[in-house]
């Protein structure tokens, strides 16, 4: 092995052991999302999988727990360690597929520089396995077509038959893996062998375990999810939305330089000796078309494409190689990965500060500040009610307050039951008044009428100050539900919009 290779690989090796003690520092150092508070609640019931995904990122807090407790960095300690395997096979698959060393670990830095990876690495989200995953199949298609062994392609299926059961967005690689073989020059051919059915074989029997939960479970995931293609309308400000978040996020220097890596893949696909990039443009293609198709009718959040971050990394990386003829040129490529650093540094700093601040509604981490003085309140204002139970409207207080573990009667959410498990022993004592917690905005008389027959306000709380609208929040007693919330919830009872 030649030692640029070599240094290249320890160089990236190094780089992620580094960034990993930095994630696992922030990771027990910060407080949940609303996400991750809610995924931490399915790690608590482990299943084959859940009304909004398959079952993966459960698995893995669950994994986490096991070492180091109901802990942030418990919660968080799988992501934060994927994210750094996945900085070391993005580094050694650019280097597979004909990167120069120089470019394979500036992939690696580069992927780790864009702000969905910088901030969210260590998140516990369903994109953090399935972006390893995404990028592990990658590797092993790259390790098939380095040396030809027909066991890489089980490999890549086994990978991607993970990618689905963390999110079904690894559904795309099927169509990513045969729009490949049939751009590059002898992919083809590999159709005509059992490699590629084999490794489909094996994806779908991982993948089996989740079809067989949704059928047994009235197919609630799928029709959650895949109900989201059928048009709705159609706009082009959600596609503006797209591009302009996504340059952001990837930061815009660095997304510059991937477009010129999907030209250049795009170019060289047949040539000899050139590096071969079909591999992450093409497997990336499918989705990001669906992606765009979907925003002509509905907004994509901005943490979707995250699978396909590695292999843009890796486009942007090695074409990158080719500017720096001038010192302008030589100036920018340095100065690319600047930006996405300096923003999760300063967002980090933001995070030390007291709660509240100067920064007052300006605050970005507002949403993670003082939710376990809120939890107090809000059990002390339970008690002073004579309440015998609270319940939220929405999953993401609910979550955020059941991870706190300071209210004392149960907890439920109101309004999407098929979340949870109607065989939970913590089931409420409907026949006792409880307490209905949610953001002000949420909470209308009239809407909460419809679900009790007696509500009476029961005060006004706030959280990290009340300093947004985001942070303001109504209590109301209630009493006499007009029908059984434990298990069919409240949603048709809802106006429109007002609940969510």
């Amino acid at each position: 092995m030649k030692p640029g290779i070599i240094d290249s690989r320890r160089g990236v090796l190094l780089l992620a052991l580094g960034l990993t003690a930095i994630r696992l520092v922030a990771a027990g150092s910060i407080h949940l999302t609303e996400d991750e508070a809610y995924y931490r609640f399915w790690a608590l019931h482990l299943q084959l999988g859940y009304l909004d995904h398959p079952p993966m990122i459960g698995w893995w807090i669950r994994a986490g727990m096991s070492l180091f407790g109901d802990t942030p960095l418990g919660v968080r300690l799988l992501p934060a360690l994927s994210c750094g395997l996945n900085t070391w096979l993005i580094g050694d698959l650019a280097l597979r597929l004909g990167a120069s060393p120089r470019a394979a670990f500036r992939a690696a830095l580069w992927y780790n520089a864009t702000l969905t990876v910088c901030l969210g690495g260590m998140l516990a989200i369903p994109d953090s396995p399935a972006s390893l995953f995404w990028t592990a199949t990658l590797w092993a298609l790259a390790r098939f077509w380095e040396h030809r062994r027909a066991g890489w392609w089980l490999a890549a299926g086994l990978m991607a038959g993970l990618a689905v059961m963390s999110k079904y967005s690894g559904l795309f690689l099927a169509p990513g893996v045969l729009l490949w073989l049939l751009a590059v020059p002898g992919g083809a051919a590999e159709l005509k062998k059992p490699g590629p059915w084999a490794a489909a074989v094996v994806a779908a029997a991982v993948f089996a375990a989740n079809v067989v939960w949704n059928a047994e479970h009235q197919w609630i995931t799928f029709i959650k999810q895949f109900s989201r293609v059928a048009p709705h309308g159609f706009t082009l400000a959600y596609l503006l939305e797209l591009a302009a978040t996504q340059i952001l996020l990837f930061t815009p220097i660095l997304a510059a330089y991937a477009a010129l890596g999907a030209r250049q893949a795009w170019r060289e696909r047949g040539q000899a000796g050139a590096a071969h990039l079909m591999l992450p443009l093409a497997t990336s293609v499918p989705f990001a078309a669906y992606l765009m198709l979907h925003s002509l009718h509905d907004r994509v959040q901005g943490h979707w494409p995250a699978p396909v971050f590695g292999a843009m990394a890796i486009c942007a990386a090695t074409a990158a190689e080719r500017f720096a003829a001038t010192p302008w040129q030589r100036w920018l490529r340095r100065l690319a990965p600047v930006a996405g650093f300096a923003v999760a540094g300063a967002t980090f700093a933001i995070m030390a500060l007291p709660t509240p601040n100067l920064l007052g509604r300006l605050d970005p981490t507002l949403p993670l500040r003082g939710w376990g003085r809120f939890a107090a309140d809000i059990d002390a204002l339970r008690a002073r009610t004579g309440a015998a139970w609270v319940g939220t409207l929405s999953y993401g207080v609910y979550s955020q307050l059941q991870d706190e573990h300071r209210i004392s009667g149960p907890l439920l959410e109101l309004v999407e039951r098929d979340r949870y498990w109607a065989g939970d022993p913590g089931r409420p004592d409907f026949t006792r008044p409880g307490l209905v917690v949610d953001l002000s905005r949420r909470m209308k008389v009239p809407d909460v009428l419809r679900c009790f027959t007696q509500v009476t306000p029961a005060g006004e709380l706030t959280r990290a100050g009340g300093l947004a609208h985001n942070q303001r929040y109504t209590a109301f007693l209630v009493a006499g539900p007009r029908r059984d919330v434990w298990i069919q919830g409240c949603p048709d009872q809802i106006s429109p919009g007002v609940w969510r």
